[in-house]
């Protein structure tokens, strides 16, 4: 074939050449939407009653990739194209805009006209300019500081109503159904924004990152009760983020998630993006009780298996399958964890700013800083005092999040000896009664396995005390390495090389000549 008519004839799809809005607001590429439409039974496509709803519109393009399936679905039951179109576009698809603009696009998507009624939109039954792509502006609802639905400081976005509010309609009402008058969906699916920024540097944004939203819709559509709800969501929430411990929980109890498709390396689902921790999608399916199918896409790898979402003993979900058998192999010796020795955030009450003074002083103190080393009084460590006196092992609280593989997961360790302290750049892992436990306790951390174990839990770049709570404590009084580890829990070759092909070697690093940042 001639490779220039090719280029003349090339007529690419312009939802795949879209830029992103940003991190939080990604756009579905239509192969991924496809995907994730793949994941509901086939029969639907010809079901004339069947409703669907994306509450989130961005570019339509799951309303559109909805609408050319009953197209063809339907073809025998209403044979008149233009009646066929007529009755999806304005008794099958409904949408809500997250934006004016995005309700523009979104019905130019569908309709193929940015008004429903405009003279070229493919149906020709509407009224109105929204059609059944609704955007209607909300405002926030302040309780005190805070948006009452969504969380939203009152500083940033209390705005002019001619302005963009980041109020997204269905999750600011507590009667979401109430939105298309009460109206049942059998199927809601959507990408909702990730997550709401509160700007500055303040001290709740900086240690627990902006605050999420996804969550909020997906609760606000579980409230609908539709037939199957599909979404593409952040994968943090499998072990992690901020506020989202009762939406993980819910999730991991829910018998009626049938499927999750997890990318570890976000950009293998959204070119381009990096979003730490991955992305994935799911089916929830209300007539569904059982396990649930979780497939693993990394690096064009696929894994699946259908298990149980909560492991026993863990309230978090393992997002690896093979790391299954090992974690079983490992909790079957009922040992106590390491997040037991590990402190909590600020472990001597420093922060990240206090660097101390250059040059030693009378009873000074050693200080461990970002990128430093210095000198502090006693007198200004207002938490756990006894320890400064202690062999202890420091290890910086936030290292990457492990996305492409082979990974450190951790930063390295290195031991604090006697009359030293640390800001909190650095958490506390145990304190030693001499020099050779600190040691041997080293040797286990530098270990594949050790960190192979963390990962299980760390899907960001934060690592407190929690992401330690699989990882087994070991006798030390006596040095570890990875074969000594292997063997004591009967791991095969195929899971010793699992293991390695996540973690990457680590020698322990020299306490004498530390300079660690955070990566």
């Amino acid at each position: 074939m001639n490779k220039e008519n090719d280029s003349i004839n090339y007529n690419p799809d312009v939802l795949n050449c879209l830029a992103n809005l940003s991190n939080d607001e990604v756009f579905t590429p239509p192969a991924v939407a496809n995907q994730m439409l793949d994941l509901l039974p086939k029969e639907i496509w010809s079901n004339a009653d069947a409703t669907f709803l994306d509450p989130v519109c961005k570019t339509g393009v799951f309303l559109r990739e909805i609408t050319k399936r009953l197209i063809i679905g339907l073809a025998d039951k209403i044979p008149d194209l233009q009646e066929r179109v007529n009755h999806i576009l304005t008794k099958q698809v409904f949408g809500i805009a997250i934006t004016e603009l995005t309700g523009y696009l979104s019905r130019r998507s569908t309709y193929c006209s940015k008004t429903a009624n405009g003279k070229y939109s493919i149906c020709d039954k509407f009224d109105d300019e929204q059609g059944n792509i609704h955007f209607n502006p909300c405002q926030h609802t302040w309780n005190g500081d805070r948006c009452a639905f969504c969380g939203a400081s009152k500083a940033v976005y209390e705005r002019e109503t001619d302005l963009e509010s980041h109020a997204y309609k269905f999750i600011h009402t507590n009667n979401p159904k109430g939105i298309f008058n009460d109206m049942n969906f059998d199927v809601i699916i959507g990408n909702p924004p990730y997550q709401l920024d509160d700007g500055g540097d303040t001290e709740e944004r900086r240690r627990g990152g902006a605050t999420p939203l996804y969550h909020k819709f997906v609760e606000k559509a579980k409230m609908i009760n539709p037939h199957f709800l599909i979404m593409i969501i952040p994968s943090r929430w499998f072990a992690g983020g901020r506020g989202l411990d009762n939406f993980r929980d819910v999730m991991l109890k829910d018998k009626r998630l049938e499927c999750i498709v997890d990318y570890p390396i976000a950009s293998d689902c959204f070119p381009g993006i990096q979003l730490k921790g991955g992305a994935c999608y799911f089916l929830w399916n209300r007539d569904y009780h059982g396990e649930c199918e979780i497939k693993t896409i990394r690096n064009d790898k696929i894994s699946i298996m259908k298990r149980p979402l909560l492991e026993k003993g863990c309230d978090t979900l393992i997002r690896y399958n093979e790391a299954i058998p090992i974690l079983r192999k490992v909790l079957n010796f009922n040992e106590q964890t390491m997040d037991k020795l590990v402190s909590p955030e600020k472990p001597f009450g420093l922060r990240t700013f206090i660097k101390g003074e250059e040059n030693y002083f009378d009873n000074a103190v050693k200080l461990y800083a970002n990128k430093s080393v210095g000198y502090i009084s006693r007198s200004s460590i207002t938490l756990n005092a006894d320890w400064i006196d202690k062999y202890k092992i420091y290890i910086s609280m936030a290292y990457g999040a492990g996305e492409d593989f082979p990974h450190q997961i951790l930063n390295k360790p290195f031991i604090g000896e006697p009359n030293t302290c640390c800001t909190e750049t650095y958490i506390v892992i145990g304190t030693y009664q001499n020099k050779e436990n600190a040691e041997n306790a080293l040797s286990y951390i530098c270990t594949r396995f050790f960190r192979f174990m963390v990962l299980l839990k760390k899907n960001t770049q934060h690592a407190p005390a929690g992401v330690y709570s699989l990882v087994p404590i070991q006798d030390f009084t006596e040095s570890w390495t990875d074969e000594k580890l292997y063997k004591k829990y009967g791991l095969t070759e195929d899971e010793i090389a699992f293991i390695e092909s996540m973690i990457r070697p680590m020698d322990a690093a020299d306490s004498s000549n530390i300079n660690q940042e955070e990566e």
